[in-house]
């Protein structure tokens, strides 16, 4: 089997391509070195919501939006070889995510203005938070929707209907006793288990 790059992908890869998603961001990334493909889609697919988001909340169009997403990954597929602490690459992602939307503000601005004032941001940032506060909490949400697919589908499906649901109630025990043919008293101790998975994959996708 040929990897994109021409080169025989090795058992190890092979074996991981099923798992692509669970891997820890360094791991994903050296494969994405290695020029394999399904690692650079699931490494798009991890981040998508991220990166957009930070255009998005700045206050860009749709196209603007559309090009910081593509340059932030046309930048990485550049230097990911280059890129040492590859276990930080969220980080650098996000910084040169954060980069390429304030340089689309500058292009708007006069040219001889060298400083983006921080009032620019103010699309990006809630009321009452900061450009970075607000950064910071997309990563943790980020971070959190990477952990739950760490967690097993049970899991996945019980913390969904009872944290994600998008009415305005949360499902009853009894509801979710039915979908998820779990016996109502089971529910609560299987609850707490599921965070506790849930805390301890945030806790590990933190640390990468």
């Amino acid at each position: 089997m040929k990897s994109p790059r021409g080169r025989s992908a090795t058992p190890a890869v092979t074996a991981r391509r099923g798992q692509l998603e669970r891997l820890p961001d360094a791991e994903l990334a050296d494969l994405c070195a290695e020029g394999n493909q399904r690692a650079w889609e699931a490494f798009v697919r991890r981040y998508r919501r991220l990166i957009y988001a930070i255009p998005n909340r700045a206050g860009l169009d749709e196209n603007e939006v559309e090009e910081v997403f593509h340059q932030t990954f046309a930048r990485l597929a550049e230097r990911i070889t280059t890129i040492r602490e590859r276990g930080r690459i969220r980080a650098w992602i996000v910084t040169t995510a954060r980069r390429l939307t304030i340089d689309c503000i500058r292009g708007h601005r006069d040219s001889r203005e060298t400083e983006v004032p921080e009032e620019v941001w103010e699309g990006f940032a809630d009321s009452g938070e900061s450009a970075l506060e607000s950064l910071e909490r997309l990563e943790k949400q980020h971070a959190v929707r990477q952990a739950m697919q760490g967690i097993g589908p049970r899991c996945r499906r019980l913390l969904s209907m009872l944290f994600y649901h998008r009415s305005p109630e949360p499902p009853s025990y009894e509801m979710i006793s039915e979908e998820l043919r779990l016996p109502v008293g089971s529910i609560g101790p299987t609850r707490a288990r599921c965070l506790r998975r849930l805390r301890d994959e945030y806790v590990r996708i933190q640390a990468d």
